[in-house]
């Protein structure tokens, strides 16, 4: 008998049958059985792509794309890299809009193999991407050390000059060559690593989400208040939160968690000002976490999803996004 009618009629009575006769028959066997005893996957149309947005400097300005690169450490336009820029203290500590509410008004931008800095009341400033006579810098993210290379004096004045206090800040760059960072997550994968965002490469949020929190606030809020990277339209308010596993394009992204939503969602994106209580107020009203889940979430309230890249390739605009079913 044929190995193939071997495994079928193996399958068709029990799949414990079929996994001993694959132990006689070899590897090709096993890849047959593989493709018999696989679920054919379905495509659900879940939604469309309205945003794509690279936040190159962690608490920076968001830099909206209409076409973007999904890599394992995040999105990608050309120089600029998802959070691969931060802010630290001479002692490498990182400061976020946290500590730092108005750098969420700081723009980085690179052209031409130069960084451009803008800030309200500032000069532009330029540098070069590459230093690579300048020093590698120690960082702290949270509890984790990380790298980054230090991009040199002017930048450095320019920061403290623009956030205008007396002690010192630096800027450092994440390089392809630097050791990421394990998530600080557990529910992230142990050999996922990112560069300098909180916890994860890809945060997806849809704009029904920010529509139903802005119908319950005084002033509306926008989507940019969360720091999302990909923004879907064209589906119900919180459906994201039961996207296991999506496609979009030819990349497909895994959800990990939901994002726990702290202070910084009080600043202000388009002013650099913090709010003594909102939106952040209103979301703990009924977006906590079931109780069986607290010790993962504790009181955040939950916002977003968090994704990992489980393939790579490009992202546009106007992209369909399907939920795979299997």
């Amino acid at each position: 008998m044929e190995v193939k009618t071997q495994v079928v009629n193996a399958l068709a009575e029990n799949k414990k049958t079929a996994l001993l006769v694959l132990g006689g028959v070899g590897a090709a066997a096993a890849i047959l059985a593989f493709k018999y005893l696989r679920k054919p996957e379905e495509l659900v149309r879940v939604g469309v792509v309205s945003q794509l947005l690279v936040h190159p400097l962690k608490s920076g300005k968001a830099v909206s794309v209409a076409l973007a690169e999904c890599d394992t450490f995040g999105l990608r336009f050309g120089e600029l890299q998802d959070r691969h820029w931060l802010v630290v203290k001479e002692d490498g500590h990182m400061v976020t809009g946290r500590q730092q509410p108005r750098l969420v008004l700081v723009s980085l931008t690179c052209e031409g193999g130069h960084v451009c800095l803008n800030g309200p009341n500032m000069e532009e400033l330029k540098f070069p991407i590459k230093q690579p006579d300048n020093h590698v810098m120690d960082c702290r993210v949270f509890s984790d050390d990380i790298q980054g290379r230090d991009c040199g004096d002017e930048a450095s004045r320019w920061l403290t000059r623009y956030l205008g206090e007396e002690k010192t800040f630096r800027l450092v760059h994440f390089e392809p060559q630097m050791k990421g960072r394990q998530s600080p997550e557990p529910l992230f994968p142990q050999d996922e690593k990112v560069a300098y965002p909180d916890v994860g490469p890809v945060m997806l949020l849809s704009e029904a989400s920010v529509q139903n929190l802005s119908s319950k606030l005084e002033k509306d809020v926008t989507a940019r208040r969360f720091r999302p990277n990909i923004v879907i339209s064209d589906c119900e308010a919180f459906a994201e939160d039961s996207w296991a596993e999506i496609q979009i394009g030819n990349v497909r992204l895994q959800r990990v968690m939901s994002c726990g939503r702290c202070i910084f969602t009080k600043v202000d994106p388009e002013t650099g000002i913090i709010n003594r209580k909102e939106p952040l107020e209103t979301l703990k009203s009924y977006r906590l976490c079931d109780p069986s889940e607290k010790d993962i979430y504790k009181a955040s309230p939950l916002f977003g999803q968090l994704h990992t890249v489980k393939k790579t390739g490009i992202l546009q605009v106007g992209d369909v996004v399907y939920k795979i079913s299997r």
